[in-house]
């Protein structure tokens, strides 16, 4: 009996140390924000060449200028949402951060869980899927747009299931934390 309750014991510490498993693909996610970072100052260089280009070399500056800062803001939006991920992942899964102290540290963290992750990264994600929304409805009037007439018509449904997603996903979130309160009593 005594060597079932160990290797039993064994199995447990192993299944709660595989959570290590999941470090890596965080540090991964680091290196892809380095890579948006990149992307950034790619970006941020086009919209430079345009807005001093002389005049008459770019054709509609004002519109192009436009989409490129709506890119920026883009690249930004998908940034935070890796830290989203990779600060409130790693705290919910893996290990905590011990950042009580930190002057820096951000307020949502302090009450992060599983289900309020998901909630903002549902918001996140529209608010991504707005800024390429937008973009589209802003490249609608090029010409070059008349071969793909469908397009916005997809993007517009893509970006209401976000929306419908989104909040079927924080309402059953507010249903769990209500029936959390309600089975430990009133306090």
């Amino acid at each position: 009996m005594k060597r079932s309750r160990s290797s039993e014991s064994f199995l447990e510490k192993t299944i709660f140390a595989s959570r290590w498993l999941q470090a890596p693909l965080y540090v991964g996610l680091i290196i892809a924000q380095c890579v948006y970072v990149y992307q950034f100052f790619v970006e941020l260089w086009h919209l430079g060449h345009i807005a001093f280009s002389p005049a008459g070399t770019v054709k509609d500056p004002s519109t192009l200028i436009m989409l490129n800062v709506l890119g920026l803001i883009d690249v930004v939006m998908i940034a935070n949402l890796l830290i989203m991920v990779i600060i409130g992942g790693y705290e919910t899964f893996v290990s905590r951060l011990n950042l009580d102290q930190h002057p820096d540290q951000p307020e949502w963290l302090s009450h992060v869980n599983a289900g309020m992750l998901k909630v903002k990264l549902a918001t996140a994600l529209i608010s991504i899927s707005s800024i390429h929304l937008l973009k589209t409805f802003i490249e609608v009037r090029s010409p070059e747009f008349a071969a793909a007439p469908n397009s916005v018509m997809w993007q517009v449904i893509i970006h209401c299931v976000f929306v419908f997603s989104a909040i079927a996903l924080a309402y059953t979130d507010k249903l769990m934390m209500s029936s959390v309160k309600a089975a430990s009593g009133p306090s």
